[in-house]
């Protein structure tokens, strides 16, 4: 298959294929020859044995259910959203899209914390105002719909992102044909956009879905407190019970979570098939409808959505970590920066869990940018064997990215628990395997800002290198990479915010020495130390903060959609 290409071209596709037979064929090969295996031959039987569980069954219904409501209403949400920034006068628009998509940054056990302190009895903001709830009162988010609402306002952010990229797809005559036949606002986005965007609300949807689906953090940390266990804590909870056949009962349990992902994935991408609505005409600025006397009353409203699904819950979160003891009202009394001194200087395991964070997350973006500019190189080129291998290695990143984040580190631990051969060295227990599992999980993020930058330049670019007689180094790292060089730095600026403060993917991967900020926050919040889980939860808010705004800054000479929130 590689015959027809130069030598370097070869051997940059040969290591593709072993990047992509190590790090995503291996791993669920094996979770699937684990799980679907019975006697030394491929059966479903323990699959069916799964189902027949009542406890598997149970947690596969809450899944079901609330990732369907959440994505429902992440739809909403985010439609809305959407239409009220894209199509209309709405004024410092960057820095309401900034905001508004800050909560998707943000882990989820940091945002399942910061609402716990923000609505519960001990609440300081609530205690300070005087209108917390009475002591040892149920807190109302230790619920099914606790972690609905919650897991709604994680994943508004996708859906939002999706329908302002598709809004910007949308040629603009016939919405200005409609408004000059005298069509009001109201009819032209029922009647014309609304259709045309049917598939992007689709695929918003399936998004939220398959998220929803596999978040660990929100999950864990409000459907534990009230008993609604869904697959992937119940997947983090057989495998906290260390007996002998643990590994087979996570491993099934692993496929049913990934095949119920696969076929939502498989069933949006028919679906949208079915209900897409052809245009023509290049891409244009959206409609700009003007709101006149209702523009106050809409900016008013975006302000209280932002007050309260990214204000109040970090200003819980900053008063719980400034005062003493859990529960205290935050006055000048009970204020302190012992917390944060403590998680900064005096415990070792968040220093090591910062360090080892930076230094995974660091590692893998830079990785995973230089491995999607390779990619994307062969995937617009000509060749078929280039395109081949960098499909493959493309489709291999799709499916990873759709599955959760529980079930590669599953994979994971089964393909790596032995030693590794030839050398002896396990990698299990140590950041070299949360290290490639992140290469496996976000690799997705990384090629997609490079992918749209490869599809605007002009093939002519390595006809013209080849003729000069310029090699596949040459013109890959002095012609193409310099091209797709920022559009390949905003991805891996993504995978480091993603991998960053990531807790499913580790959860189960972290050991003694090998802690992750997303693992320490969960594991102080569940020893009960919520003051220092609160202060180490802030810390990374105000790092995520400073990277996306840099991200941001340099964003600004990149093409519209590179930068998520630029448009």
């Amino acid at each position: 298959m590689l015959k027809d290409l130069s030598r370097g071209e070869a051997m940059a596709l040969a290591s593709l294929l072993l990047f992509f037979i190590i790090l995503f064929a291996l791993p669920l090969g094996m979770l699937a020859r684990v799980g679907l295996t019975d006697g030394g031959g491929p059966s479903l039987g323990p699959l069916l044995e799964a189902l027949a569980s009542g406890s598997v069954r149970r947690a596969a219904w809450n899944s079901l259910e609330s990732s369907a409501v959440s994505g429902l209403g992440a739809l909403c949400l985010g439609t809305a959203l959407a239409l009220a920034l894209g199509l209309t006068d709405v004024r410092r628009k960057g820095a309401v899209i900034f905001l508004l998509l800050l909560p998707m940054m943000i882990p989820p056990q940091v945002t399942a914390i910061a609402w716990v302190q923000a609505l519960g009895p001990a609440s300081p903001v609530l205690n300070t105002l005087g209108i917390a709830p009475p002591p040892g009162s149920p807190h109302p988010l230790y619920s099914a719909f606790g972690v609905m609402l919650l897991l709604t306002f994680q994943h508004t952010p996708l859906v939002l992102l999706v329908v302002l990229a598709a809004l910007r797809a949308i040629p603009r005559e016939m919405s200005e044909a409609a408004r000059i036949a005298g069509a009001g606002p109201m009819l032209v986005v029922r009647r014309i956009l609304l259709p045309l965007l049917g598939p992007t609300l689709l695929a918003g949807f399936m998004l939220a879905f398959v998220s929803a689906l596999g978040n660990f953090g929100i999950q864990a940390i409000l459907g534990i407190p009230a008993r609604y266990t869904t697959l992937p804590v119940l997947i983090w909870r057989r495998l906290s019970s260390f007996g002998p056949s643990v590994l087979t009962d996570v491993a099934v349990i692993c496929i049913l979570l990934a095949v119920v992902a696969v076929i939502a994935i498989a069933v949006q991408n028919r679906l949208q098939k079915r209900v897409r609505t052809q245009v023509i005409g290049p891409p244009q600025p959206a409609l700009r409808i003007a709101l006149g006397r209702w523009r106050p009353l809409v900016e008013t409203g975006l302000a209280v959505y932002i007050l309260a699904t990214l204000v109040l819950p970090l200003s819980a979160l900053l008063a719980t970590a400034l005062v003493r003891t859990y529960g205290l009202p935050l006055t000048l009394q009970t204020v302190t920066l012992d917390n944060f001194t403590e998680i900064l200087f005096r415990q070792p395991s968040t220093a090591r869990a910062l360090l080892n964070s930076t230094l995974a997350a660091g590692a893998a973006a830079i990785v995973l940018g230089a491995v999607s500019i390779l990619t994307g190189f062969f995937q617009t080129r000509a060749q078929t064997a280039g395109r081949r291998v960098a499909g493959l290695v493309s489709a291999g990143a799709d499916v990873s990215y759709a599955i959760p984040g529980l079930v590669i580190s599953i994979a994971f631990i089964l393909a790596f628990i032995r030693p590794l051969p030839l050398i002896g060295l396990s990698l299990y227990n140590t950041m070299t395997i949360i290290f490639l599992a992140y290469l496996t999980a976000f690799l997705s993020i990384a090629m997609k800002p490079v992918i749209a930058a490869y599809a605007q330049l002009d093939p002519a670019l390595d006809d013209a290198a080849r003729v000069s007689g310029a090699r596949f180094g040459l013109r890959l790292g002095r012609i193409f990479a310099p091209l797709v060089a920022p559009a390949a730095a905003s991805g891996a600026i993504l995978v480091f915010l993603t991998a960053y403060n990531e807790v499913t993917v580790s959860a189960l991967l972290w050991s003694t020495g090998n802690e992750t900020i997303g693992t320490s926050i969960f594991n102080y919040e569940d020893g009960g130390y919520s003051v220092l889980a609160a202060a180490l939860s802030c810390v990374t808010v105000v790092a995520t903060i400073v990277l996306m705004a840099g991200l941001d800054r340099g964003g600004r000479r990149l093409p519209p959609g590179v930068v998520p929130w630029r448009f």
